[in-house]
Formats: structure tokens, sequence, C-alpha cells
């Protein structure tokens, strides 16, 4: 099932948030199990996996991040866990950043702390900065091979910076 038809919306990395939620609500309400007590059980069934199906692409398509995972999945773009390589200079620059992150690790200090959180936020703008124009211009199965490698890297690139933020986030709660 494409929870993009599901919901009856054009599949777009930036979609119509309230649209998107509208159908939701109209779904759970057309797809109510107490609606269907006096069905047979195969329609029972039919309904509750309906519903099932209403809260999974809800939850797919109200977030960002797994929106931009789920239209690089959609145009079989993401290769399997682990297999999907980023740019050597990428790492270089993050290993700087991750040694950063380890010597706080070591000796806390809240101003270095509060300098790489703000670094890691500029990073993330300007990776979608750099993705913007494709991730606007995007076109369910006619997008370019190049721009959705672009995205594609960008989708790499900002999960990377989600798992240094997680890593920075546990020195701040120590």
């Amino acid at each position: 099932m494409n929870y993009f038809e599901f919901f009856e919306l054009e599949p777009a990395f930036f979609i119509d948030e309230d649209a998107l939620k509208n159908k939701f609500y109209a779904n759970s309400k057309k797809y109510h199990p107490d609606f269907y007590t006096m069905e047979s059980a195969e329609k029972q069934a039919e309904v509750m996996q309906l519903a099932v199906s209403n809260n999974k692409a809800y939850k797919v398509l109200n977030n960002f991040e797994s929106r931009l995972k789920y239209i690089l999945d959609l145009e079989e773009c993401l290769g399997e866990e682990g297999s999907n390589k980023l740019p050597q200079s990428f790492l270089m620059e993050m290993m700087d950043f991750n040694e950063k992150i380890m010597e706080l690790q070591f000796d806390f200090d809240k101003e270095t702390y509060e300098s790489c959180k703000n670094e890691l936020e500029e990073l993330k703008v300007n990776f979608l900065e750099e993705a913007q124009s494709d991730l606007d211009n995007y076109q369910y199965k006619k997008a370019s091979a190049e721009s959705l490698e672009n995205i594609k890297l960008f989708y790499l690139k900002n999960r990377y910076l989600l798992r240094i933020q997680e890593s920075l986030l546990k020195f701040a709660d120590a």
C-alpha cells in the first residue's frame, strides 16, 4: 500500500500537513471498528487492517524524516541498512566533530557543549539548503537520478547528524 495514495496525496517531501491530518481523522472515523460490529468477521478484519494502515501511514507521513525515508524507499534509492555510503570528506569532518564529543564525555564543559550543539544545527541548516531545490522540485517517479542521489545524500547526512545529536544530549543529561 502506498501511504500517499491511501491519503489521496501527491508524493512530496513537503506536504500539506493540514490535509494529511484531516484525511487521517476522516479515515479514523470511517474505519473505526465500532461502526462494523454487526458486519461479518472478514469485513471486521478488513476494517481493522485499514484502521491499522491509517495509523501507520499517518505516523510515517506526519514526520519529515520518516516521510523522506519513505519516499526514498518508494523510489528504491536506499540500499540495505549499512550499505549506503557517505562521502569520505563528510566522514572526515564528522570524525573531528566526534572527537569534540568524546572530549566532552571525559571533561564536560558547558561552553563546548553549546558550541557543538550550535554547530550541529548550522550543519543541518546547510545540508537542507544544499538539497532544498531537489526536495522542492521532486516529482514522484520522474526525478532524475542525480536529484534522487542528492536527496539520498541529504537524508544520510541528516541521519548521521541526528545520531551525533543524540550522543551530545546524553552528555548534557549526565
